[in-house]
């Protein structure tokens, strides 16, 4: 007997020992994976700007020697070499007092400049400025750009900030609350209201008529003063922890509100505009004037989002009247509308899903009433590129038009507007990533699809998508192929209905033994602002490299995400828990029955943000199904995240949904092994959402792993995090012992 368990612990120990010797040589496939694979796709155009004043494009792209910048010109069918790069490493080595390689250039970042001979690149911390004539780089920066918080009051009580006329005879400003006007020729100064106070006042936004006579200025009452307050617990300058303070409402806290009032300069009269329920906005925006200067508009998003109207104000009559009344028992996603004012008539371009689908419709502005939808049909408008008034012609994005296709991918038409008559530009089955010229006579079109390399073709837009030339150097994936890359699979099932069809994507380890079976990890991001499956050719997704420790992983867009009908999308309604879990249970039940290598019984699923939330409901209300997740600074309580995103799904004013929807609320469901990856400092979802899920889980005595990264924002884990997640999914899915990482990390 003391044999027989003598061999079964020396068994153990070999079983563990081969664990961890097959973990270490999986770890390294997964952190070589841009070295084996990425690395070697070459000649595909990325950065893609078009030229001023010319129809020329011009490009960076990865080659054999690195990255290399190319000029296209359609009209004399060139390519070249944007500049020489050679002369520009040796000139940015001056002015950055160290070695520069001509094929590993320090950019961030390359944009054109309003000059045609120059372009900006953005070298590490700084602007620099590169003439294209002669390569020479100067130490002139070029303003940088600065991301700020997109939540909270931006107004001011005071703003000595002048706003000209059109004229440029008067400036307008705001002191003490009020609005001021000076007659620069004379000198003489006007007050022009006398009601501002500290508590409610005239906003620094000033809006000039184009006869330089009148003013809109909207009187303006503070909302909510909520803050998120950080604190830094190892700050990289000092020992001492340090705080962060952000603007940062929440659903439910009171917003600001406007009141648009318009100033007669010559008649010395203020009217103040009633707007129906304007205490009820959620914003008031876009204040615009006609040629005329005889009445302005602006858009009023009534809180809630389920209507949202464009007002016109007539400055003589002082009387208020809608030009757009768009409204939906559900919701308006606002981020998603588009207006297009036409300069030569009285006419207004909109879209709306209120026929089930994102259609265009044409306004008479005058009468407020719709004189046509110009496109129609079961697929999508994504967005109007461009408007040609004198052609009667739009230029538009969409897709699913074409019904034997991912109704996903993304394609180019014109539409004439007398004739009603849709001409496709970009016929090829396949997603289309289009930058036009300047004039938009000429496209750059890099086509491809997930399972389709991509291919680099410019098209005349006047004649219907022409291809007018197609550049001799073309993306070349013949190295990542002969390295043992596997490409993904796009595949589509019915969803929980039986009927719609689901889109997603599949990804194979490398080593690929189709005599095997793999846990399967859903990489799992279901916010309804977007769908998420990418469409376009990579070689490297985001749970690519995850794949290659063992796994099958899967991506996919279940009902309740956009870019579908508004059926499809009115899913998520007051019900973010939905997530599209049925649709995505039933799409991964299907790929198993096809794949049998697919072992649908060790299945895991992550994911950050709202894809943090969705792994969380995933354990909490599939524990038959998903068995391990790993989810990264979700908003697991939506009334603790910021206001725009959640209000918009879930509603105003705050009811029983949220509770519902709430990860916090539901923890003592949790049957699964969880993990919790949270970034300290994250300033995008309130860090203490995270924590009270902590809290509430060991109050109901739950087992799981939580992982806090200091000084880490809103992140998926980076580099540890993803060594976490790595480890507690070949632990649980695969049984296999994780690397000693002390042990090995400690020479």
């Amino acid at each position: 007997m003391k044999t027989l368990l003598a061999y079964f612990f020396l068994f153990q120990i070999f079983v563990s020992s081969v664990g961890a010797q097959n973990a270490d040589s999986l770890y390294q496939l997964a952190d070589r994976y841009n070295e084996r694979f990425t690395s070697k796709f070459y000649y595909n155009a990325t950065n893609v700007q078009a030229v001023n004043d010319s129809h020329c494009f011009v490009y960076m792209t990865q080659t054999p020697k690195g990255k290399e910048f190319y000029l296209i010109d359609p009209e004399q069918k060139t390519q070249r070499n944007v500049f020489d790069q050679e002369r520009l490493a040796t000139s940015l080595s001056k002015v950055l007092d160290k070695k520069t390689d001509a094929y590993n250039l320090p950019f961030r970042q390359i944009r054109l400049s309003d000059r045609r001979d120059s372009i900006f690149f953005r070298v590490e911390t700084t602007d620099y400025y590169a003439l294209l004539t002669d390569y020479e780089v100067s130490k002139n920066p070029v303003q940088s750009f600065r991301e700020e918080p997109y939540w909270g009051n931006v107004f001011k009580e005071d703003s000595r900030e002048r706003v000209p006329s059109p004229d440029g005879k008067k400036e307008a400003y705001i002191s003490e609350g009020n609005l001021w006007v000076e007659d620069k020729e004379t000198g003489n100064i006007r007050k022009l209201s006398n009601d501002g106070s500290p508590y409610e006042y005239y906003s620094s936004n000033i809006y000039w008529s184009p006869d330089s006579r009148k003013i809109v200025c909207c009187k303006y009452r503070p909302g909510g003063d909520r803050k998120l307050l950080l604190i830094s617990s190892s700050p990289k300058d000092q020992l001492q922890p340090e705080t962060e303070t952000y603007d940062y409402l929440k659903p439910g806290d009171a917003l600001p509100v406007r009141r648009p009032v318009a100033f007669l300069l010559d008649e010395e009269k203020v009217i103040h505009f009633d707007v129906p329920d304007v205490d009820s906005q959620y914003d008031l925006t876009n204040i615009k004037w006609n040629k005329k200067s005889d009445f302005f508009t602006f858009d009023f998003n009534k809180r809630g989002h389920q209507q949202f109207i464009v007002y016109a104000g007539d400055v003589h009559s002082g009387a208020m009247r809608p030009v757009v009344n768009e409204e939906n028992p559900t919701f308006i996603y606002y981020y998603n509308l588009y207006q297009y004012w036409f300069k030569e008539s009285d006419e207004l371009l909109w879209i709306s899903e209120r026929d089930g689908w994102r259609h265009i419709y044409l306004y008479d502005v005058p009468s407020g009433k719709v004189k046509e939808q110009l496109t129609k049909g079961d697929w999508v408008v994504k967005t109007i590129v461009n408007v040609d008034e004198k052609k009667r012609r739009i230029l538009f994005k969409a897709c699913g038009m074409d019904k034997n296709e991912d109704p996903y991918l993304e394609k180019y038409y014109t539409l004439d507007i007398r004739s009603g008559k849709i001409t496709p530009l970009t016929p090829e089955n396949a997603h289309h990533n289009v930058t036009f010229s300047q004039d938009h006579r000429y496209m750059f079109d890099v086509y491809s699809r997930v399972d389709l390399p991509p291919a680099l073709v410019i098209r005349s837009v006047e004649d219907g998508g022409k291809i007018v030339y197609k550049p001799a150097m073309q993306p070349d994936i013949s190295g990542v192929t002969a390295s043992g890359w596997r490409m993904p699979e796009v595949f589509s099932a019915k969803g929980r209905d039986g009927e719609t069809d689901i889109w997603g994507m599949i990804i194979r380890p490398s080593n690929f033994d189709p005599t095997k079976k793999y846990p399967v990890i859903e990489y799992i991001y279901a916010g309804p602002h977007d769908s998420h499956v990418p469409k376009s050719f990579a070689v490297e997704y985001r749970p690519s490299a995850l794949a290659e420790l063992g796994f099958i992983t899967v991506m996919i867009d279940g009902m309740g995400t956009a870019n579908r009908s508004k059926a499809f999308h009115d899913v998520c309604w007051k019900n973010l828990k939905d997530a599209g879990f049925p649709d995505r249970i039933a799409w991964i039940k299907a790929a198993a029955e096809k794949y049998p290598e697919m072992d649908i019984e060790r299945m895991g699923i992550y994911g950050v943000s709202a894809g943090g939330q969705n792994t969380m409901w995933g354990l909490l209300s599939y524990p038959d199904f998903y068995k391990v997740g790993v989810a990264s600074c979700g908003c697991y309580d939506n009334r603790m995240d910021k206001i725009w995103w959640n209000e918009q799904w879930l509603g105003y004013p705050i009811g029983k949904e949220y509770e519902e929807n709430s990860n916090v609320e539901n923890a003592h469901l949790l049957k699964g092994k969880l993990m919790l990856i949270l970034g300290e400092m994250d300033n995008n979802v309130d860090p203490s959402s995270t924590l009270q899920l902590v809290d509430k889980l060991i109050k109901h005595d739950k087992e799981f792993e939580f992982v806090m990264l200091p000084g880490a924002r809103h992140t998926l884990g980076e580099k540890y995090g993803e060594r976490k997640r790595r480890d507690f999914f070949m632990k649980h899915l695969l049984n296999v012992k994780a690397t000693e990482w002390n042990s090995k990390n400690s020479k």
